[in-house]
C-alpha cells in the first residue's frame, strides 16, 4: 500500500475495508517499524506469518521505501528542492544564499562548458588519429601493390 492510499483509507468508512485492508492502513500510517515489529512477531508466533508478512512486504516495496509515512508538506518541499528557494526571514542571510546560489549555477554552467570542450578535443583527437592510420594503411596497401607489380 502506498501512503496515498493509506490516507484515502483514513478517510473512508472503515465498515467498508476488510480486517487485512484496516490492518494494512493502520500498520502504514505507523510507518516502517510497525511493519517490520508485525514481521518479527510473525515469525516468532508463527513462522509461516512472518515469512508472509516478509514476502509481501518485498513484493510490495514495502522494505525498500525510505518511509512508510504519509508525506509531510515538508518533506515534499525538500523533495521538489523548494527548501533552498524558501525565505528564511533574515534578509542579509537570504541575499547570501541567492549570491552563493547565482555563483554555484554559474560555476557549474562554466564546468559543464569545460567538460563539453574537452570531450569535443577528445573526440578530434580519436578521429585525427583514425584518419592518420587510415592514410597510413592506404599508403601501405599502395606501396605493396607497386611492389608486386614492379
Amino acid at each position: 500500500m502506498t501512503p496515498a492510499t493509506a490516507t484515502a483509507y483514513q478517510g473512508q468508512d472503515h465498515r467498508h475495508m476488510g480486517w487485512l485492508s484496516r490492518s494494512e492502513a493502520w500498520l502504514d500510517s505507523k510507518g516502517k517499524g510497525a511493519w517490520i515489529a508485525a514481521m518479527v512477531l510473525g515469525f516468532v508466533f508463527f513462522w509461516p506469518v512472518g515469512l508472509a508478512l516478509l514476502a509481501y512486504m518485498i513484493w510490495s516495496k514495502q522494505m525498500f521505501r525510505k518511509s512508510c509515512r504519509r508525506n509531510s508538506r515538508s518533506l515534499q518541499m525538500r523533495k521538489s528542492g523548494m527548501v533552498a528557494m524558501k525565505s528564511s526571514g533574515n534578509t542579509a542571510f537570504d541575499a547570501y544564499k541567492s549570491e552563493t546560489l547565482r555563483r554555484l549555477e554559474e560555476e557549474q554552467e562554466q564546468f559543464e562548458s569545460f567538460l563539453e570542450r574537452l570531450r569535443e578535443a577528445k573526440d578530434k583527437a580519436e578521429f585525427d588519429q583514425f584518419m592518420d592510420e587510415r592514410a597510413r594503411k592506404t599508403r601501405d596497401e599502395a606501396e605493396t601493390r607497386q611492389d608486386e607489380d614492379a
